[in-house]
């Protein structure tokens, strides 16, 4: 893909590694026990060693924290919670100078229930201006009782909120309905009103002109809705059409507003990047987001939901090169982030377990079943090794890099997810991975700040970020080793396949010479005919192997690397 730009830096973003940082729980600079944006910037110097390319920040604007941040009240501003804008443009610059760029998200979908837009609205009577920026309908029944569709939320219970009217003819009584495809305080905007696409191009400006290098976009999939009456139903949140005709997600025409978005970023030289978070089962509709003339780039969480298994990983990641060598823009690869249980803790499940599974893992405060920690967390520095060797972004999330398992034994008394409550308690939802980062073994709250908003548990101690920091093996130093290897290794954004596909070891070169080797399997596998063990320069394993163990095996669910001109670490 190419971008109307001649800056070498335009598409720095092809073969990044992002870390993404939720804010709240990354450090608390001020002792309120949120983390905060100040915390960010004291921590730039952990960053620049970590060896990202990038952070992406999760939102930090103001909100009542409904969602986690993603209920946003102002969307060019700072939650004064977690700081101010003066504060922001000091990160900013700290980061830029650390050689670290800069992706907020922006959340287009949903304002929250505090914004002035939606304040404004219901102090208006149906039918007026101030209404038409969000979906506001009449109910069904014969006083309107019933909700306008069977639509339901994506935190549970129903899509639909009745208000109180506050004006007109009916003032104090129930009244018109709004859509909310998440909590109730989110409420859907309206995209097909001139002055909500107008006013989120205002907003990528104004964080573009504080020097953001690019956006994560929030449920890209969701702007365009066809509201034409009656509703159609729709009874799941699945998408089960792959011609755009979806009366909530992917249609057709979510592609003007982001071809919108295009030309605003680029305005700016080198051109803003952008990428999508678009929940889409059809690979040809998916990749529209990543076209230049719109994001650029799309999140593909092919890997993510994937069994640690040789023929998955190996077709997945084919797959996904193909189709960014189609449509010109480059693959992305996440293990973990904000929205799911930590990698360590899936791997560290039966190799069979579900999605269902996992929620009733929750619910049962991790006992049930056991998880083998020891094999997850070897599964997952194995998945990552592979993951950051491939052509491509590489999309990391806060703590991964210290091996974190999710808090999977949070009391009901502490979850702040809306999934918990709109489930009528039968989904604990994503606080586990959520819960605010070790970085001191000693000291009260693990070095995080003062006592956080999700309490951390006592084994985070042994896993704090002293406590790996310069220590040969661990997971921090061979995220560091990786990610300095990585910068110094890419090359074009192809590979080569050295293995047979049904082999579980699965090999792959990278045009410079650069290899990857996994070894799926729970045993140790003999390296490959012709392959030097005098070249392999990082090993994802746990245990360090002898020198004659290292020379003919590769340990199980083991990666290593290996380069032409090995050196040492």
């Amino acid at each position: 893909m190419s971008f109307p730009s001649t800056h070498p830096d335009a598409t720095w973003w092809r073969q990044a590694a992002v870390y993404q940082i939720y804010p709240r729980s990354f450090s608390d600079s001020n002792g309120d026990g949120l983390g905060d944006l100040p915390g960010v910037s004291a921590r730039m110097d952990y960053l620049s060693d970590l060896g990202i390319d990038a952070i992406w920040l999760s939102p930090f604007y103001p909100s009542a924290l409904a969602d986690g941040g993603y209920d946003v009240d102002d969307y060019r501003n700072v939650d004064p919670r977690l700081g101010t804008l003066t504060d922001f443009d000091v990160m900013m610059d700290a980061a830029h100078t650390a050689g670290i760029r800069v992706i907020v998200d922006v959340v287009p979908n949903h304002s929250s229930n505090r914004h002035v837009w939606f304040k404004a609205a219901l102090a208006s009577a149906p039918g007026s201006p101030e209404r038409e920026r969000y979906h506001f309908l009449d109910g069904l029944g014969a006083d309107g009782e019933l909700p306008p569709s069977d639509w339901p939320s994506h935190f549970g219970g129903g899509a639909w909120t009745r208000v109180v009217e506050q004006a007109g003819p009916k003032a104090g009584e129930l009244g018109q309905w709004y859509l909310h495809l998440f909590a109730t305080e989110q409420p859907d905007f309206n995209w097909d009103h001139p002055e909500v696409r107008d006013d989120f191009h205002a907003t990528l400006r104004f964080w573009a002109d504080r020097g953001v290098d690019g956006f994560r976009v929030d449920v890209a999939h969701g702007l365009a809705k066809d509201m034409t009456l009656p509703l159609r139903s729709k009874p799941t949140l699945e998408i089960v059409v792959a011609d755009g005709s979806d009366p909530l997600f992917d249609r057709d025409q979510v592609h003007e507003i982001f071809a919108g978005w295009r030309a605003v970023l680029d305005e700016y030289d080198p051109p803003k990047a952008a990428v999508a978070e678009a929940w889409v089962p059809f690979t040809e509709r998916r990749l529209k987001y990543a076209r230049s003339t719109e994001l650029g780039q799309a999140f593909n969480f092919d890997l993510l939901q994937a069994h640690f298994d040789a023929s998955e990983f190996r077709t997945i990641v084919q797959k996904c090169l193909s189709e960014a060598e189609g449509s010109g823009a480059s693959s992305t690869w996440v293990f973990s982030n904000h929205d799911v249980v930590r990698h360590a803790s899936r791997y560290a499940l039966p190799d069979d377990s579900t999605h269902a599974d996992l929620e009733a893992w929750l619910l049962a405060d991790g006992a049930i079943p056991v998880p083998d920690l020891t094999r997850g967390v070897r599964r997952a520095r194995a998945a990552t090794l592979f993951m950051l060797g491939l052509p491509g972004s590489a999309y990391l999330y806060q703590g991964e890099e210290l091996g974190l398992f999710e808090v999977a034994d949070l009391p009901a008394s502490v979850l702040a997810d809306p999934t918990w409550s709109r489930t009528a308690n039968k989904v604990k939802g994503r606080d586990g991975c959520r819960v605010p980062l070790p970085w001191t073994a000693a000291g009260p709250n693990f070095g995080f700040g003062a006592t956080p908003w999700l309490p951390q548990p006592k084994w985070f101690g042994a896993l704090a970020a002293d406590v790996q920091d310069g220590v040969a093996g661990s997971t921090l130093e061979m995220y560091r080793a990786a990610l300095r290897l990585r910068r110094e290794l890419q090359s074009d954004e192809s590979l080569e396949w050295l293995s047979l596909p049904d082999a579980s070891v699965v090999h792959y070169r990278r045009p410079n010479g650069w290899e990857v080797l996994t070894n799926f399997s729970s045993s140790a596998a003999p390296l490959p005919s012709g392959v030097d063990p005098s070249k392999v320069v990082l090993s994802s394993s746990i245990k360090e192997s002898s020198p004659a163990e290292a020379a003919a095996l590769i340990p199980g669910e083991t990666t290593l690397w290996l380069t032409p001109n090995p050196r040492l670490l």
